[in-house]
């Protein structure tokens, strides 16, 4: 089995890093310089986006669908839906991905949906969107109910990077979930590899 994960460490890549340290199965890093990609990366995804992963010569990209993907490659982990969870597991997993990011990209770049319009767009509108995803937060300890999945792998780092850049207010029900997945070892593992990794390229840029 080989496993080649290409990514940067301030990047969505972080997701997929937690994703693969919660399946606990080996893979290889490589990491792209953003003024460079790597030809490999460019030959498996000709867009050279990051997080991109190679199994066995599969390519998957797209960070909720890594996440999908490894749950399901990888079934001994646990992370992929069990009866009833898989309704809230894809709902909420495709919101976050499809209209939640879309309501936030949109805020960055200041973009204003025209009156009348807001059918159109997916979200309806960003108050809707975070509404949304409360609702989906406080149903259940996890996304998909009362068990971790890879589901809470994807919305829980879009809910954390979203809060921790000002996109999305800290409300209760969100930092209590976060606080929940923080706890994971998986995802402590995770975000010291790619802190370490980030600390090494600054460094090197400052030399």
């Amino acid at each position: 089995m080989t496993l080649t994960f290409f990514t940067h460490p301030m990047s969505r890549g972080r997701i997929a890093r937690w994703m693969l340290e919660e399946i606990g199965e080996p893979y290889e890093t490589v990491l792209v310089d953003w003024n460079g990609k790597p030809a490999a990366l460019v030959e498996a995804n000709p867009l050279g986006k990051v997080p991109t992963i190679v199994h066995d010569g599969a390519v998957v990209s797209e960070a909720a669908a890594i996440c999908a993907y490894l749950a399901e490659a990888f079934p001994a982990a646990g992370l992929a839906p069990r009866g009833r969870e898989r309704a809230p597991y894809l709902r909420w997993m495709f919101f976050t991905a499809g209209p939640l990011e879309g309501a936030m990209i949109d805020r960055v770049l200041g973009v204003e949906v025209p009156v009348g319009r807001q059918g159109m767009v997916g979200y309806g509108s960003f108050a809707q969107a975070v509404d949304a995803i409360e609702l989906g937060v406080a149903a259940h300890d996890y996304i998909a109910g009362d068990r971790f999945t890879a589901a809470d792998v994807y919305v829980g780092s879009a809910i954390g990077w979203f809060t921790q850049f000002g996109l999305l207010e800290k409300r209760e029900t969100f930092m209590a979930y976060l606080d929940r997945l923080h706890e994971r070892p998986a995802w402590q593992r995770a975000v010291a590899i790619d802190d370490a990794l980030l600390a090494e390229q600054e460094g090197a840029a400052q030399r």
